[in-house]
């Protein structure tokens, strides 16, 4: 028995989904004292670390989470684009990569949610 066949990932769209809400969790957490530790950015981060989660271990209540995280990414991008973005290109492009993603992998979950549950223990 080899490693690669251990470690196979069954669904790497929702492997992806997961990573992406794992890296934007751990990203938000990390600019929490680069950004004067304000609350939402927290708030955002938990959060996203627990879609992860919930996206990985195919959790029921994950669905939710991306939905809930959806508007909250989509909020959170307009405001930034609207206001901190017309100063720093780079945090612009970064906004706009964040709400781009966000809703590919929300229109993904969002159709795969049948899988959701399916392993509910």
């Amino acid at each position: 028995m080899s490693i690669g066949s251990r470690t196979k990932i069954e669904n790497r769209g929702m492997f992806a989904t997961s990573v992406f809400y794992a890296v934007v969790g751990i990203i938000f957490l990390a600019l929490m004292p680069m950004a004067g530790f304000v609350p939402y950015l927290a708030i955002i981060g938990i959060f996203s670390l627990l879609t992860a989660y919930g996206v990985f271990m195919k959790r029921t209540w994950a669905v939710w989470f991306v939905i809930i995280l959806f508007f909250v990414g989509t909020t959170f991008s307009a405001v930034m684009l609207y206001d901190i973005a017309q100063l720093e290109a780079l945090l612009g492009l970064g906004s706009i990569c964040y709400l781009i993603l966000t809703w590919l992998f929300t229109i993904y979950v969002l159709s795969k949610r049948e899988e959701f549950g399916a392993t509910q223990s």
